[in-house]
């Protein structure tokens, strides 16, 4: 064996001088075979020690498929596909993913974990690579719609527009499906240049038109999991039973504190309750948060369905949720008038909002009254509103009320000072009808009482962070990095065209230029386009331009919310990074903490951050999926019709306009009306080549509706034309 590793090597070698030799010319797999007078049964092995020297950075290819002398290293990553057949490989911590060819791609299906070798990269092109080794398969399944043939064999075309390839499904795996129907199908083959994927069908959803199927294939596409098994639903109805003596044991007695819930009107599962009183200097806030932790084990089938889940999932007709509803809307759900375990942090705070002292606490609460956001903003925007009979039962509350609203104003304040940035752009509501057809979309409403709810979970999850990183005990934070200064330098020069501009810390000087950007700079930004057309549009590009928050054991700080320590500590129903930090408080209250907890803390923390961060981009990605097919939905009734709107995007390929509703089309540029569009990257607007006229980010338009793809969850715009210096006033 140790012969055949040394010929190996030795084989290895002679390639590696030859390629390295300043005499050598770059030569194909098969010109090498012939130079190194390969014999025709030995090319296959050829062929694997060069993918192996590939793999271990000492050789890379040319766009043309030559072998050189490296000069980078061998990446492993995502592989990202494309209906066009190309590629790229996103590499974490890496800024800009590596672009592959689709003759590189090697048998790469989306989301496969591979590894990429750089490809010779000419001057000021993108960096190149192929992929020469994939490690892991990322899709076992995908989902789609089947079509069959006169043959009766079919293919199922995938809803993901990532993946270049029909799969194939003989008739033995068909289950009896018919065209039309949506499936899911196991891939069995993942196909190779000449051959189509192979899969067998596992489940048939139903036709793609019935009710409630096209937000379910989403669901199956993204993996979701919906039904929770026998043992998980046995532990759930066992944990269900109502606060005995037992459990008040050894807990703070908060039940004669006034404390409500606000909550939207359709919620379910309440979390979080808050209290607050005024001694005259100072403000006493109670944010009680559900105690999960005590109904879910660790490491019960319950605990590990949650974090194989990681959170709730919130799409257009349903909510996936993290906890079995008996848990989820029953005893963890913080009911009016119920006696409920809790963990309560209660805090101190002077009129200026700044924390004096706080307790964490093990605590059994109840609540008061079960309010919507609707109502407590009714209330402080007219408390006559309390003589009618509807409101009556909540006079008692108005003081309460009111000092709430007040001290979430001088948290609101002390944040806003210290840089934190407030997005305050509209997100929908997509209001569907009984069969789940959108019949409108509506701005959610951010109000007074939801800023309440806002200003006050932030505070008690900023306290618990920070307590918690000073005790040196291993947590998970919620971290949001500095964005990339080249981000930054790209939101300025955008902003730039519509007069607005940003400042760089340190060493730059006035605007942007490659320097560190204080987030009291984006906020105070945001500040200046307050009220106007292009307000939606400059928030989103500069959410845009910011990383991604995510779940981390290290403490590195929050730049959207400018402070230093940050945890997700108050919804432990529908999220799996607040209830493992539970479990630590409640270790740490009660002197478990020791040196064999702390240790398995720190063993199994990173994997949880991780995962967690995982499953909250899957769901985010969901989510995204189902409200652009909704919005798709709800624009082909309305094809042909006219709508004003801002134009949201510039691209090479055209021009993207926002209407109020947050629908976002595509005006192709070969919709351009009157000359021919080039784009003027560094500007970001589309040029007229010979007209000069432009259109650039902000620009107020009218549209009309000229095609709507429900399949790839598309729409296209066309142009209303109007008087030309509307559009270059």
């Amino acid at each position: 064996m140790n012969s055949g590793m040394e010929i190996r090597e030795k084989r290895k070698k002679i390639i590696c001088d030859l390629v390295n030799d300043d005499l050598y010319v770059p030569m194909k797999e098969k010109e090498l075979a012939m130079f190194l007078q390969v014999a025709a049964e030995d090319r296959q092995e050829l062929k694997s020690i060069l993918m192996e020297l590939l793999a271990e950075g000492r050789l890379m290819l040319t766009n043309k498929g030559k072998y050189v002398k490296s000069n980078g290293r061998v990446f492993t990553g995502t592989f990202v596909g494309n209906a066009k057949g190309f590629g790229f490989v996103r590499i974490e911590g890496r800024k800009e993913d590596l672009f592959v060819p689709e003759d590189k791609v090697n048998g790469a299906f989306h989301r496969d974990t591979v590894q990429a070798a750089l490809l010779e990269n000419p001057k000021g092109r993108r960096q190149e690579a192929q992929v020469i080794r994939i490690l892991e398969r990322g899709m076992k399944q995908v989902v789609g719609t089947y079509e069959r043939t006169r043959n009766h064999f079919g293919f199922v075309i995938p809803d993901d527009t990532k993946l270049a390839q029909d799969i194939y499904v003989p008739k033995e795996h068909s289950q009896g499906a018919v065209s039309g129907h949506k499936v899911v199908v196991e891939i069995t083959g993942y196909g190779t240049d000449k051959k189509s994927p192979e899969g067998r069908i596992i489940e048939i959803l139903g036709h793609r038109n019935d009710p409630g199927v096209d937000i379910m294939s989403i669901v199956r596409g993204y993996e979701l999991p919906v039904e929770f098994g026998e043992k998980v639903m046995n532990q759930a109805l066992r944990a269900a039973k109502e606060v005995s003596e037992a459990d008040r044991a050894g807990r703070r007695d908060l039940r004669d504190v006034v404390m409500i819930t606000i909550d939207g009107e359709d919620a379910k599962d309440l979390d979080d309750a808050v209290s607050v009183s005024f001694d005259g200097s100072c403000y006493h806030l109670g944010v009680h948060i559900a105690d999960v932790a005590n109904y879910v084990q660790e490491n019960s089938a319950l605990d590990r369905e949650a974090l194989k889940r990681g959170t709730s999932v919130y799409l257009a007709d349903r909510v996936i949720p993290m906890l079995p509803h008996a848990l989820s809307n029953g005893i963890c759900s913080l009911n009016e008038g119920a006696d409920r375990l809790a963990l309560s942090c209660l805090m101190r705070i002077d009129v200026y909002g700044e924390i004096l002292d706080y307790d964490i606490c093990e605590s059994v609460i109840r609540v008061d009254h079960r309010m919507s956001y609707t109502q407590v903003k009714n209330i402080l925007a007219d408390e006559k509103i309390l003589k009618t009979e509807a409101y009556q039962k909540y006079a008692d509350l108005l003081p309460m009320l009111r000092q709430m609203e007040e001290l979430a104003a001088a948290l609101r304040s002390k944040r806003r000072k210290r840089g934190a940035i407030d997005f305050d752009f509209p997100e929908c509501k997509l209001l569907l009808d009984g069969e789940g057809h959108p019949v409108d979309i509506k701005p959610y409403e951010r109000n007074v009482a939801t800023n309440i709810i806002e200003d006050f979970m932030l505070a008690a999850n900023e306290t618990v962070a920070q307590h918690f990183y000073w005790l040196e005990v291993p947590f998970l934070y919620r971290v949001h990095d500095v964005p990339d200064a080249e981000r930054i330098q790209r939101l300025s020069t955008f902003i730039n065209n519509l007069g607005y501009y940003i400042k760089a810390v340190g060493r730059n000087a006035g605007k942007v230029s490659g320097g560190e950007v204080h987030p009291k700079e984006i906020q105070k930004l945001l500040d200046k386009i307050a009220g106007t057309p292009e307000e939606a549009m400059i928030s989103r590009l500069a959410l845009r331009s910011m990383k991604q928050a995510k779940y981390s054991v290290e403490s590195s700080g929050h730049f959207g919310l400018a402070c230093r320590f940050y945890s997700h500590f108050t919804s432990p129903i529908r999220r799996y990074p607040d209830l493992q930090i539970h479990r630590i408080i409640k270790d740490q209250l009660r002197g478990r903490l020791g040196e064999e907890r702390t240790a398995h803390y720190r063993e199994i923390l990173p994997e949880v951050a991780s995962h967690c961060s995982d499953m909250e981009r899957r769901a985010d990605e969901a989510e995204r999926e189902t409200d652009k097919l909704k919005k798709a939905e709800y624009m082909k009734g309305r094809t042909g019709q006219c709508f004003e709107g801002i134009i949201s995007g510039v691209t090479g390929w055209g021009i993207y306009v926002e209407l109020p509703n947050t629908v976002e089309g595509l005006v192709h540029v070969s919709k351009l009306p009157g000359d021919y569009y080039y784009y003027k990257e560094d500007a970001c607007e589309m040029v007229g080549e010979a007209t000069g006229r432009t259109f650039k980010l902000g620009m107020p338009v009218r549209v009309r509706v000229s095609g709507v793809d429900i399949m790839t969850r598309t729409i296209d715009f066309s142009l209303v034309e109007t008087k030309e210096e509307e559009y270059n006033e």
